[in-house]
């Protein structure tokens, strides 16, 4: 690696190989790491503890510890460590298959929090004491300042909290991201906090670079490996009518005016349906667009480059190498136009609130009511984690969830009579979309909303059913307010367990 991205002479004795890095850290002991999505995590450091975890656990140590992160990784952390039985706790997301099997095996504890909690609970001291933070950072300058790479996560909190701090110095992390990032380091715990500056997405209230104690840094790694950058299917049918709904239903709400010709701040949460709202909203006509949200993907660069988003604050990239390719060599163009913010900002309530932003999200299934389960399948069993989705979807102008009707190829309903986990409760859901239609639940009491959800969200194949049981609820249910007779709701998920199919 170049020696130019190391401009701290103080440093430069620090420098040491990844496997001498991780052996500075202890069994038990608490890591955090940087990483948001698949992009700016450590990539050597925890690849080569998970190597010394495996010697050792084979030599009859236990060799476990906490892992502390901004959100999802990638296998050379999550799941290298996941594999090698390194991991005691894991909090806040996760999104690797390693990981999820021995969560759900009873392997590994789970803690799976909002985002937005997880600075402010570290700091609160609810966590106990970090004891390592592992950092990637795209340079370090002459004053020991730290340029973020392509996420920042909860870094700020875990530099600032940790007894000791490895930096792992990227290479393959553009020099131009210099200038991008907005750390605001003006945050207070109560009962001494103060309004948080920020009225606008793209404005800045902060500093470009991350700030360390130089005397906790024991250890500089040089890489020079990319982001888990992964291409994005090519968009399917179901979501281009998911999207279609959800754009007229924004062309309505301007037309009635309760949204400006510009909506209001955009958060998208990750994967198909958000790139594919994002792609329907570049061809809707809308203009001047601007997103507030955690994680910029290739549809919300694809409408800064169309010049129909002015400008777009997060805390993460998340781009495919296509994308990513773009984003590399257009980067002064975007440095104008994206901000990226500590996430402790970036999904923080008070901002969401303030800014009116309009969240969309994906969901595992939705019930007759609204509850919405983003998390678990059949009740039991982690999938992912909740993520910011709460941040959002609690605290926006607008609340919008987004699933295909079906899943596993028609074996499963979306649409039951009662989730099996509930993440989101009715009272924080406004509208439910798949690609049969769209059900406008404001201002609707239960039993309404049921009817609306059935007639517009459900799979044809599964209308008959809810209906029946509706019915049958509405008339032999103990209270009749929100309709259930719990045993046969739950039975829906029950029948999956035990058939493979919901309508077995």
């Amino acid at each position: 690696m170049s020696r130019s991205r190391m401009h701290d002479t103080r440093l430069l004795s620090r420098r040491m190989s990844a496997a001498d890095a991780a052996a500075l850290i202890a069994p038990g002991t608490s890591v955090a790491m940087s990483g948001f999505t698949g992009s700016g995590y450590p990539k050597a450091v925890p690849f080569a503890l998970a190597e010394r975890i495996e010697a050792a656990n084979r030599a009859g140590e236990d060799f476990r510890i906490k892992v502390m992160t901004g959100a999802s990784t990638a296998p050379e952390l999550d799941g290298a460590l996941a594999k090698a039985e390194g991991i005691e706790l894991r909090l806040p997301y996760q999104s690797d298959p390693e990981a999820r099997k021995r969560i759900n095996d009873g392997r590994m504890h789970y803690i799976d929090m909002h985002l937005s909690h997880v600075a402010q609970h570290a700091w609160f001291g609810f966590f106990g004491k970090i004891d390592t933070a592992v950092v990637e950072v795209s340079a370090v300058g002459e004053d020991g300042a730290l340029v973020p790479s392509t996420s920042i996560g909860n870094n700020k909190t875990w530099l600032d909290l940790a007894d000791k701090v490895i930096l792992e110095v990227n290479a393959w992390q553009p020099e131009g991201l210099d200038g991008m990032h907005d750390i605001y380091y003006g945050t207070r715990l109560p009962p001494h906090r103060q309004p948080i500056p920020l009225t606008r997405p793209e404005q800045r209230i902060g500093e470009p670079w991350l700030q360390v104690d130089p005397d906790k840094i024991v250890a500089v790694v040089e890489t020079d490996s990319p982001d888990r950058n992964t291409p994005f299917k090519p968009l399917d049918e179901d979501s281009k009518r998911i999207a279609g709904h959800l754009i007229d239903f924004f062309k309505h709400e301007v037309r009635q005016g309760r949204l400006p010709a510009n909506l209001l701040p955009l958060q998208s949460g990750v994967g198909n349906i958000a790139n594919a709202v994002l792609a329907g909203l570049g061809e809707s006509g809308f203009t001047d667009l601007a997103g507030f949200t955690e994680v910029i993907q290739d549809g919300m660069l694809e409408l800064i480059d169309a010049g129909i988003m002015r400008s777009a604050s997060a805390t993460a990239l998340s781009l495919s190498p296509d994308a990513n390719l773009r984003f590399k060599q257009r980067i002064d163009f975007y440095r104008e136009r994206v901000v990226m913010r500590p996430q402790e900002i970036s999904n923080h309530p008070e901002l969401v609130r303030r800014l009116g932003c309009i969240a969309m999200n994906g969901m595992i299934e939705a019930d007759l009511y609204g509850n919405i389960n983003s998390t678990h399948i059949m009740g039991s069993r982690i999938q992912n984690g909740i993520g910011g989705s709460g941040d959002f979807a609690r605290n926006g102008y607008l609340s919008v969830f987004l699933t295909p009707s079906v899943a596993k190829g028609g074996a499963i309903s979306c649409i039951v009579p009662m989730v099996s986990h509930v993440d989101h409760t009715e009272h924080d859901v406004s509208i439910l979309v798949t690609e049969h239609g769209l059900a406008d639940l404001r201002g609707l009491a239960p039993r309404q909303r049921a009817q609306l959800v059935i007639e517009r969200c459900a799979h044809p194949d599964y209308r008959d059913a809810l209906r029946d049981y509706f019915e049958r609820a509405s008339r032999d249910s103990y209270g009749k307010h929100t309709p259930h007779l719990l045993a046969e709701a739950l039975s829906w998920h029950q029948r999956f367990v035990e058939t493979g199919d919901m309508r077995g």
